[in-house]
Formats: structure tokens, C-alpha cells, sequence
């Protein structure tokens, strides 16, 4: 029987999964990295501690399995958006520590991008805003501060990738420089409509085109690899698209208004809207949901800057709690927030207010507080943050949703779907299979080699969920938005 190799390479950790052809996830293995702030807004990852990680967990997953390991098939990956990697062409080695999508180093930049009134470019050609968040202005900070870098990407002994990029390439050997179009159309350098990289765009953010890797579909053949060695014979690695997508890919969100969440470190929502993009003016981001067969899928996406991060925040900067666990029994006794919001903007706000220099807040404190209000303050901030998103989507798309998919870590909080459930007014479903994002990947890759011969086959495959059905009474809702609002206004302005 075939198997299926996944790596997910996520913002704090990387994780190989192993699928077999009925989708179970039959083993996994992960491994954290490390976090690095330098400064306040600045946010980096060592890349090649993530390229050994990455071998590590492909090796123990195959070492587990060596009787089967002769029906591994082929390797998918799912990764992180827009965190940016400049590595060397003969090595590939990293030659700066991988920026990461947090890292707000760019704002400045962009703020004089805005100000120079080339924001109605860059949204009409990429779908996004001119916003620190993407990989454009980390790219143009790094070459102004770094015009060694700059040369090595002149004269092409070094190259620019997303973590999809940089993987790929170092899982080949170096023999395939590709990304796919998903990761591609995060960096505010390619033109979603034309479906290539924009020489105006790298020209106006300082990128040299000829560092930029190929575009290939998500469902399309990356070369083989053999896994470091894990493998005595090398596999096709086939499938990359990333995080977000591939969750949207995995929950069969095919037709125009399906809708999904993905909870992780941040969030994002996406509605699928079609074969042709509509940009919004509202906030509201258009994203290439998928490309297979040269044919593109778009959606609109709203982005959550602080989802899961807020709990970690609380468990290892503040010291709440030992563990997230520990953080929701807290949350579970409060009851109810006593007043208390955490308004979790420690990078700025995304969708609807996209605000860069807004600085996360605790409002409400009173002699009363104690640490069960902050610990429910925090999870309900993510379910706060996901209705003012889905509001932005719904007014949009002129949609208002009878379900909304989730999948992540944090659907495995049954406490936290439910308040979720709650304050966005709308049936969450959540998929039994754990792992959307690398299963997707694989989804994909499996498209791409007719093991699926279309969308509609995937669609009519079995699908097992929890669903949570909202409970709160309307009006208990509308006073804590009037609550959480008000918290909002005081950090914004």
C-alpha cells in the first residue's frame, strides 16, 4: 500500500507526518526551534537549525517505519507564508537569519511606500496591502542594511525563498530553485492576475527578479529527494503549497462562499471566490487560494495577527501558567472575564484595522481582577479578533456563512471552539484529522500525480467533524464586543 510523507514547517515548530492512502495520519514526529528577538518588531528564525530539524523528524518518522519504508511514495510540504530566507546558491546554505512574518523591521519602509502613494499598485497587482507583514519590505530593509547581500544577489551566487523555497532547494540538492504560487503571491512581488513575478513590483521594493525562484502550481512535481539519506532511493516530491491554502485545500472549500479558519501562532480566514480575483477596499485581502493546471483559484482572506501567541505570551513571558492547559482551566473558572480584555496587538492589529503600531493592552483591571479574568481575557481575544475578521468577509463577499470550517492546534480546545462558536454567531465545524495543512499538501500532490483526477473526486471523499452550535444568548454577545470594542478604540486612536 502506498504512503504519503508530509513536513509541515510551521512558525515554532517542524513536523514530518507520515499518510496513507485513506488519509490517516499513521505517525508523526516534531521538533520545536527557537525564537529570536533582537529587537522590539523584530522577529528571526536560524533557517538552518530548521533545514537540520527538518532532516531530523524525516529521518526518526522513516527510521519508526523501516519495514514500509520501500512504499514511501513521495515527500509534500506545507509551510509558513511569507517569512523570507536569502541563502547561497553553491551551499545553500542561509546568509542572514530567516525574517519571519511577524518581524515588523519593514514598517518604515512601507510607511513610506504609502506615503509616496503606491499602495493602489501594489494592491491591484498582489491582492494585498502594503504591509510589514509580508516578505517585500524585510527584503528591502535587508539589501539596504546588508549591500554585500545585495551583490551576492546581483550576480546570483545567492537566492531569495520563501521556507518553501529554501526547503525544496535544499532537499534536492540544491538541483530545483521553485516555489509554488501560493507562497509566491505572499511576498507583494508577484502579480496574481498575470501569475508572475512583477518587474515593477521587485523594481519598486529593491529585488533583484533574476534571485527569485520559478513558480510552479501547487499540485506540480518539485524534483525528487531522498531525504538526506533516510531513503535508499529517492522519492518525488510533489505537493507544496502554503499553510493557510493547503487547510483550505484539505477542507474542500471548492465552491465560491465556503469559508475556513485556520487557529495556529496567528489566524487566517479564507473564502474561496472563483477563477477570477475582486479586490476589496475594505481591508479585505485577495489571495490565490490554489493553481493546478495552470488554473487559478482566488479567495479572500482575512488576516489575525495574535491567536495562539497570546497564550504562549502569558505562559512564558508573563508566567501564568505552566502550560496552555493549565491557562484554559483558569480561563473555565473565571466564568467570565470580569471586565477584563486582552487586546493582543503585540505586532499591531490585522483585519479590519490593519494597524502596524498598535501595542497590545489589558483594559478592565480592577481590584476584583485576578488571574483567571486575564487567562479568560486571552482566549476570548482570539474569539473576538475571528468575528470582527469574518464581519470584514461576510460584508465583502455578501455572504453570511450557516457553517465556518476550523482546523489548527487550538481546535483541540473544545472550550475555545465553543466561545469561538459563540461570538462569530456561526456553526464551527472541525475536522477529526488533526493535521489539515500537511494532509493537504499531500491532497495536493496527489492531484498532481492522477492518483485524483479532478476537484470533485476530492470532494466526494468521507468527512468526519465536530461541530459546535452557538449557545450565548445575543444580547450576553453584543455586550462583549461593546467590551472588546471599546479596548480596541483605546489602543488604535
Amino acid at each position: 500500500m502506498a504512503l504519503f510523507l508530509a513536513l509541515d514547517q510551521s512558525t515554532s515548530a517542524t513536523k514530518a507526518l507520515l499518510f496513507d492512502l485513506e488519509g490517516r495520519a499513521l505517525d508523526r514526529e516534531a521538533r520545536e526551534h527557537r525564537q529570536h528577538y533582537p529587537q522590539p518588531g523584530w522577529v528571526e528564525h536560524d533557517a538552518e537549525e530548521i533545514w537540520q530539524n527538518s532532516l531530523a523528524v524525516l529521518a526518526d518518522l522513516v527510521g519508526r517505519h523501516l519495514a514500509r519504508r520501500e512504499e514511501i511514495v513521495s515527500l509534500s510540504l506545507t509551510n509558513q507564508r511569507e517569512t523570507i530566507v536569502v541563502f547561497d546558491r553553491a551551499t545553500g546554505c542561509p546568509l542572514y537569519p530567516a525574517l519571519v512574518w511577524q518581524d515588523r523591521r519593514g514598517d518604515a519602509l512601507c510607511a513610506e511606500h504609502v506615503a509616496a502613494g503606491r499602495g493602489p499598485l501594489v494592491h491591484r497587482k498582489t491582492g494585498l496591502k502594503i504591509d510589514g507583514y509580508f516578505s517585500a519590505s524585510k527584503l528591502q530593509w535587508l539589501v539596504r542594511q546588508r549591500p554585500d547581500l545585495q551583490a551576492k544577489l546581483a550576480d546570483g551566487s545567492a537566492l531569495i525563498g520563501t521556507i518553501d523555497t529554501y526547503l525544496v532547494y535544499r532537499l534536492t540538492g540544491g538541483s530545483v530553485f521553485a516555489t509554488d504560487a501560493t507562497n509566491a503571491s505572499r511576498t507583494l512581488l508577484y502579480n496574481i492576475t498575470d501569475l508572475a513575478w512583477d518587474e515593477e513590483l521587485c523594481a519598486l521594493w529593491e529585488v533583484p527578479r533574476c534571485a527569485l525562484a520559478e513558480v510552479r502550481d501547487c499540485s506540480a512535481h518539485f524534483g525528487e529527494t531522498a531525504l538526506g539519506g533516510a531513503l535508499s532511493r529517492p522519492i518525488a516530491l510533489c505537493g507544496v503549497m502554503g499553510d493557510s491554502q493547503a487547510s483550505l485545500f484539505v477542507q474542500r472549500c471548492f465552491a465560491p462562499g465556503a469559508t475556513k479558519v485556520t487557529f495556529g501562532t496567528g489566524s487566517s480566514l479564507l473564502m474561496t471566490i472563483g477563477s477570477q480575483p475582486r479586490l476589496s477596499d475594505s481591508g479585505v485581502l485577495t489571495a490565490l487560494a490554489w493553481v493546478h493546471g495552470g488554473v487559478p483559484t482566488y479567495a479572500f482572506e482575512g488576516i489575525i495577527i495574535s491567536s495562539a501567541s497570546t497564550l504562549t505570551w502569558l505562559r512564558d513571558q508573563i508566567g501564568l501558567a505552566p502550560d496552555v492547559p493549565a491557562i484554559e482551566r483558569l480561563a473555565i473558572a473565571a466564568g467570565d472575564n470580569g471586565g477584563v480584555y486582552l487586546v493582543p496587538a503585540f505586532t499591531g492589529l490585522g483585519l479590519p484595522h490593519w494597524n502596524s503600531t498598535a501595542r497590545a493592552a489589558i483594559v478592565g483591571l480592577s481590584s476584583h481582577s485576578d488571574r483567571r479574568h486575564l487567562a479568560r481575557a486571552a482566549f476570548e481575544s482570539i474569539a473576538f479578533q475571528l468575528r470582527d475578521a469574518l464581519d470584514a468577509l461576510r460584508v465583502e463577499a455578501r455572504v453570511q456563512h450557516a457553517v465556518l470550517r476550523a482546523d489548527g492546534g487550538p481546535t483541540a480546545s473544545e472550550f475555545l471552539m465553543q466561545l469561538c462558536a459563540d461570538i462569530a454567531g456561526v456553526e464551527l465545524s472541525v475536522p477529526d484529522l488533526a493535521d489539515c495543512s500537511p494532509y493537504g499538501a499531500v491532497l495536493a500532490g496527489q492531484l498532481g500525480q492522477r492518483r485524483y483526477r479532478s476537484l470533485e473526486e476530492i470532494a466526494a471523499l468521507g468527512r468526519s467533524e465536530t461541530v459546535y452550535r452557538p449557545v450565548m444568548s445575543a444580547e450576553h454577545v453584543t455586550a462583549l464586543r461593546t467590551g472588546w470594542n471599546r479596548s480596541v478604540h483605546q489602543i488604535s486612536g
